[in-house]
């Protein structure tokens, strides 16, 4: 494994451990609406008011950071939304209920931003064979700085103040930021890519994509996926409630996840850098929903545990894979433009999940599951039929080059000449 992961780049190895330590103190989305109808004493529906509008900030900012990030280098603009955010996040506490509508979401945003502008950053400092290694290395400290996070934000709550929770995610967002501007060299990465003429606006990046169709399939298909993916923290708890599992049960099942990620997302990268990415990611589709099937046998503890598993595996094939492969498919001009788009259709599910799986789990809650199944399978097919469809193409495209290269001696009748016996 040592050998496959020398093509990561210093300054990856780095930025992951800048994003470790973030990732630790990345506590307000966790605790935010706890604080809101604990110590700020809002009604839940006002909470769920101010934490539904933060959603669409984090949504906002993925979707435009690789935006701003193609127009003015991926550093310069991850360095001020992290300092933007570190700042406004530890003024949190300081301010009353009406500026709370206006400043979490803005701080979501610099969030957003970060994450989009971090993952462009990546994919254009390292080369395109060893994204794929690079993105697991990120998203592996990541996970486990997020691990480690919340039990940590909770003792800081219960034996402190939830104050002090905003302060470190603050601090620790604007260690980020000079972190990466002292191990990330400024010159290329700090430099807004080059725009050809007539291609650098919004048009030209669509036009991008049309000619990819099989990055459009992706984006939709893990839009689909992430507001199934996300039940897990949404209707799955409240389904484990129904059946008689308390919260703690619900705990150490998401904790499980954590754990599988931890263990085997490096390991599987490796293992699988030199496999076709579209079919990786298509099995890892498919996955999240047998992971959702499999709670169509009940809501007992092996179950969920089943469930927790395959959805893990699946998190575990598609979500570093895909990012690659945008980065790979993105013209030079447009790579954070690329990788704005997968970022922000990745965390759909945060918003959008919610209100349209509690909505149906309402309503008719023996459907929830097998629609999240259909759902998953569709996407997952229709990435799959894209491989192989890219596979064939491919293969016709070399056929054809092999004929035009043979045509000419052929056209003009030339053969080779005897050789004087």
């Amino acid at each position: 494994m040592r050998q496959g992961f020398k093509d990561v780049p210093r300054a990856v190895w780095l930025l992951s451990a800048g994003v470790f330590v973030n990732a630790v103190v990345s506590l307000t989305f966790v605790f935010v609406f706890l604080y809101l109808t604990g110590p700020r004493g809002l009604g839940a529906g006002t909470a769920g008011l101010i934490t539904g509008i933060g959603g669409l900030g984090t949504v906002a900012g993925n979707f435009t950071g690789g935006w701003f990030g193609d127009r003015y280098g991926h550093r310069r603009v991850l360095l001020a939304a992290a300092a933007v955010a570190g700042l406004l996040l530890m003024s949190l506490p300081l301010l009353g209920t009406t500026l709370l509508f206006v400043v979490l979401p803005a701080a979501e945003y610099a969030t957003g931003v970060i994450r989009a502008a971090n993952s462009a950053l990546v994919a254009v400092i390292v080369p395109a064979g060893a994204r794929r290694q690079s993105f697991a290395v990120i998203r592996c400290v990541s996970n486990g700085g997020f691990a480690l996070g919340p039990p940590l934000g909770a003792l800081v709550a219960t034996g402190f103040s939830y104050d002090w929770l905003f302060v470190a995610d603050g601090l620790g967002t604007l260690f980020l930021a000079l972190w990466t501007a002292r191990v990330v060299p400024a010159r290329g990465a700090a430099r807004p890519a080059a725009v050809p003429a007539g291609g650098g606006s919004r048009g030209g990046v669509w036009r991008e994509l049309r000619a990819r169709p099989a990055v459009l399939v992706l984006l939709a298909a893990v839009l689909v996926v992430d507001l199934v993916y996300r039940q897990q923290y949404f209707t799955f708890p409240v389904f484990l409630a129904d059946h008689g599992l308390d919260i703690g049960a619900f705990g150490l099942i998401i904790a499980l996840n954590g754990a599988i990620i931890l263990l085997l997302e490096l390991p599987a990268a490796m293992a699988l850098r030199n496999r076709p990415p579209l079919r990786i990611v298509g099995t890892g589709l498919l996955l999240v929903g047998a992971g959702y099937a499999a709670l169509l046998g009940g809501a007992g503890v092996a179950t969920a545990v089943v469930m927790m598993l395959l959805l893990s595996l699946g998190e575990i094939l598609y979500k570093t894979t895909a990012t690659a492969y945008v980065a790979d498919q993105a013209p030079e001009h447009a790579i954070g433009r690329f990788q704005s788009l997968y970022a922000g259709v990745s965390v759909s599910g945060v918003v959008l999940g919610a209100p349209l799986g509690g909505a149906l789990y309402a309503a008719a809650p023996g459907l929830l599951w097998p629609l999240c199944v259909l759902a998953a399978g569709l996407a997952g097919t229709a990435v799959l039929y894209m491989s192989v469809r890219d596979r064939r193409g491919a293969r016709c495209a070399a056929g054809e080059a092999a004929r035009h290269a043979a045509g000419p001696a052929h056209e003009t009748g030339s053969q080779p000449r005897a050789v004087a016996g």
